[in-house]
């Protein structure tokens, strides 16, 4: 066994498959395959179960990412260490909402490359399910969620709160307006995003259970839908302020307890982070 192995194995890990792995690491399948067999007997103990559609950590493998993790975390601070110098190195992979990463993503950019300029950003945006089962299972170092989040395994470190409001077409006069429109239209983003959960909350206490939905996942597409009179929506007012004060559409505030949504930036507990992520978790005080 050699790192490298070690980094094969992480690359089918990250990307669920064999073929992809071995396109990500600029080698062939039958190597990616033969590296991977030999870990297997060498720990005498399955590293991944296999089927026709994905490939997927067992028990074991889970053990052995998280030593892999460690044992690659370390080697990259001793190199930068015993080489004397205090440059920060490496690639880090980054979740985010879509929401986080258009109001903060090329801030965060820009202030990562001016104190780090040799840590590379690799930018996912999923739903908060995702983007944690990503975490969970290595294929992201780290994520922007949401709180609240109930989990041992994960750290959490506040980062900001931010306000969400009801956003409207032009001609809503008011929320009471708004929730008296037969039937009532809204336009969300997919199941597990964090606004239309809200958006159901809100439209549950009002004891409105059933309304038209159009699912439209992008931030454009749903202002463009509302500024069209089709529907309303639930959007940080932040984004709305910052991006599109000048459309032809309203906001409203919500309720305090579903109008405050925390965000917060979470990794693995079990796994030094390494010197690229050390550096990029010492920024959060400033996004």
């Amino acid at each position: 066994m050699n790192t490298n192995d070690l980094n094969l194995f992480e690359a089918v890990a990250h990307h669920g498959s064999f073929t992809k792995a071995a396109e990500a690491m600029f080698t062939v399948q039958s190597n990616v395959t033969a590296r991977i067999k030999n870990l297997e007997e060498e720990f005498g103990a399955a590293l991944f179960t296999r089927t026709n559609r994905k490939v997927e950590l067992t028990a074991a493998g889970e053990t052995l990412m998280r030593y892999s993790k460690q044992l690659n975390n370390l080697l990259e601070e001793a190199k930068r260490l015993i080489g004397k110098t205090d440059v920060v190195r490496g690639q880090i992979k980054i979740g985010f909402l879509e929401t986080i990463m258009t109001l903060k993503g090329p801030e965060l950019v820009n202030l990562l490359s001016a104190k780090f300029p040799f840590v590379e950003l690799d930018f996912r945006s999923a739903m908060k399910p995702v983007l944690i089962n990503d975490v969970l299972n290595y294929k992201l170092d780290a994520a922007f969620v949401s709180a609240p989040l109930d989990n041992s395994e994960l750290k959490q470190i506040k980062i900001k709160e931010e306000k969400v409001v009801v956003v409207a077409p032009a001609d809503c006069k008011s929320l009471n307006d708004l929730i008296k429109r037969k039937p009532l239209k809204a336009i969300v983003f997919d199941q597990g995003c964090v606004f239309r959960a809200r958006l159901d909350s809100w439209l549950v206490s009002k004891g409105i259970a059933q309304y038209h939905k159009t699912v439209m996942n992008s931030i454009e597409g749903v202002i463009n839908f509302i500024e069209s009179g089709i529907g309303c929506s639930v959007l940080p007012a932040e984004i709305i302020s910052t991006f599109y004060s000048g459309r032809k559409i309203k906001t409203f505030a919500l309720p305090r307890e579903l109008g405050l949504m925390t965000t917060i930036l979470v990794y693995r507990k079990d796994v030094t982070p390494s010197p690229a992520l050390k550096a990029f978790i010492s920024l959060y005080d400033n996004i």
